[in-house]
């Protein structure tokens, strides 16, 4: 399951969670974003270790300020409160996987 998470409460569901956070960036209009959702579902099916979010950048715009998210999608990997990784365009799922793997 992938969840929304909004401005509001994105240190909750990010920032404190106990386990490592894949952030999808996206917004409703970009094409590229609407080709990732169902590789990033997929993922977070096969990958029950790892929350799966989604944050809104049109929605969530002091968040997308403050991770200095310039294009989107961005993919990023919290850990522990903190931005591991991010990478930033559409790609295949083998290499997300390889971006994100080992961080």
């Amino acid at each position: 399951m992938v969840q929304d998470v909004k401005e509001v409460n994105f240190e909750e569901q990010v920032l404190d969670c106990a386990k490592p956070v894949f952030v999808d960036f996206y917004a409703d209009w970009c094409g590229p974003c609407k080709a990732m959702e169902p590789i990033v579902k997929e993922m977070a099916e096969e990958l029950p270790g790892i929350r799966f979010c989604r944050v809104d950048v049109e929605q969530a715009v002091n968040v997308a300020a403050q991770y200095r998210i310039m294009s989107i999608p961005t993919f990023a990997l919290f850990r522990n409160g903190k931005l591991i990784k991010s990478v930033v365009g559409a790609m295949e799922k083998e290499e997300l996987l390889l971006e994100i793997a080992g961080h």
